[in-house]
């Protein structure tokens, strides 16, 4: 009897030594499977913020680097070319991350559950307690994860580049990915991967300027300008240039005294200088120049053709924040706008891109443009460039028959067939319109003085309209007083 009793007791303490394994096993199994988890969540989080321009970058800086021996700088090298790889494909990357984390959380819950049905508990209690660590498990890897534990996110990429390239490798779909984002990108032309990255920095970098904004962190108007910064990488030259139709210029024949008189004229210190038209562009003449050039020579027969310095071309579609950025580099202060075909477009100037962080630039002379028509003399107007035609015609009651220009500065420019400068001036229709003077930052033409034409009748019938006008008030006046006589 006691032989065989002692027989069932060694059989229950070994299953129960092979029960205890199996449950080391599965907890070591689990603490890996952990691990793995939150070494994928976090490669698949720095993966996001890691640019290829960036581990070039770093590759520059491990060549310069004269304290690491050959060894460890090609070890390091090589360790980012797979991070490049990687990069290259972020997509299939992030998939693979992803997918294989969730393996790794449901192998997390089933070991779990396989261990409570060991321990003898009821089949409700197993399914609860995997689903539990399964969720749990995830929640964590989600939440630490992507925040790399205060480590660099290219750090925390090269740490699991390995691991990264692995799980790429294992990955069952990723040829079929690969395919389909090079056909997407070839048939919708979608952008590369490091400026889908930059597009979407920029976006965070606006939500996180717009939750500054309402906690009242900054003023109104710095919070603007943090929002302007952020928009200049996407706001294109184009956009802000002055418009080859506003360009005043001046023929590479003209001499410096015509040039000392129209930079004087117009107020500007830089004007470009050109051949037969807008097109043939010579280069740029500056007012320093002229100046002196008729300081040490008085002699003012020369032609500007003589000082002529070479323009600085910029495309169109230049981001307005690399238009910045090269135009204080290359500390030049003007430059022409070419199209796509390249032709001139227009040109900028460094303020204008400044304009686009701090806002308006105006000065006390730019209020003048936005004034009320106001009579200086005798049939004598000054009126704002904006001022209708219409206006124009009730003012002088006659009839101006423009259909393509709708504002008196449009009117004066048609009829000079360029763009008015300071003391330009043009008669029709018996009036003469004058350019006042140029005010403001761009040095625009802010009002412009209308009156009649030397020889004109005009001023005779204003006058005899208005005599016409007073006697007809007088006989109404009679006409009332004797009515409330009667």
């Amino acid at each position: 009897m006691s032989g065989t009793a002692v027989v069932p007791l060694r059989e229950a303490n070994l299953m129960n030594e092979r029960t205890i394994a199996a449950m080391v096993v599965m907890a070591l199994a689990i603490i890996a499977l952990v691990i793995l988890s939150l070494a994928l969540a976090e490669a698949q989080g720095a993966l996001n913020r890691v640019t290829r321009s960036s581990l070039n970058n770093l590759i520059l800086g491990l060549q310069t680097d004269q304290e690491l021996s050959q060894f460890s700088r090609m070890k390091r090298i090589d360790r980012i070319h797979r991070a490049q790889n990687l990069i290259s494909q972020r997509q299939v990357t992030g998939s693979a991350c992803a997918f294989f984390r969730i393996i790794c959380d449901i192998m997390v819950g089933v070991l779990v559950a396989c261990m409570a049905a060991l321990g003898g508990m009821p089949l409700w209690e197993q399914l609860l307690c995997g689903v539990v660590m399964a969720i749990l498990v995830a929640a964590i890897s989600v939440t630490l994860g992507p925040r790399g534990r205060s480590r660099q996110p290219m750090e925390a990429l090269l740490k699991h580049v390995r691991l990264v390239g692995m799980a790429v490798l294992l990955t069952p779909f990723k040829r079929r990915r690969q395919a389909e984002a090079s056909a997407r990108k070839n048939l919708r032309g979608e952008l590369s991967d490091d400026e889908e990255l930059e597009k979407i920095q920029i976006e965070q970098g606006r939500a996180m300027v717009d939750q500054l904004v309402e906690a009242g962190a900054f003023d109104p108007e710095i919070s603007e300008m943090l929002k302007n910064v952020l928009t200049l990488s996407t706001t294109l030259t184009r956009e802000i240039m002055v418009p080859r139709t506003d360009m005043i210029c001046i023929s590479k024949d003209a001499s410096l005294d015509s040039a000392l008189k129209l930079f004087s004229r117009s107020g500007f210190s830089r004007i470009p200088a050109i051949g037969e038209d807008v097109d043939d562009l010579v280069g740029i003449v500056y007012l320093k120049d002229v100046v002196r050039a008729l300081a040490f020579n008085r002699k003012g027969d020369r032609s500007v053709a003589s000082i002529i310095r070479r323009p600085v071309l910029v495309p169109e579609s230049k981001p307005v924040d690399d238009l910045f950025h090269y135009m204080q580099r290359s500390r030049h202060h003007l430059a022409v706008v070419v199209d796509e075909y390249g032709g001139i477009a227009g040109l900028v100037t460094i303020e204008d891109a400044i304009e686009q962080i701090v806002g308006e630039l105006e000065d006390e002379h730019d209020r003048v443009q936005h004034d009320e028509p106001k009579q200086i003399g005798p049939h004598t107007w000054q009126l704002p460039v904006r001022t209708p035609i219409a206006d124009l015609e009730e003012l002088y009651e006659i009839t101006i028959d423009e259909d393509d220009v709708d504002t008196v500065y449009g009117l004066l420019t048609k009829l000079l067939g360029s763009v008015p400068v300071s003391g330009s001036s043009a008669v029709t229709r018996g009036i003469r319109l004058t350019a006042g003077e140029a005010v403001g930052r761009r040095k625009k033409i802010a009002t412009i003085v209308v009156e009649p034409a030397n020889g004109s009748n005009i001023a005779l019938d204003l006058e005899d309209g208005a005599e016409q006008g007073d006697e007809q008030a007088d006989r109404d006046q009679s006409e009332q007083d004797s009515q409330e006589n009667s």
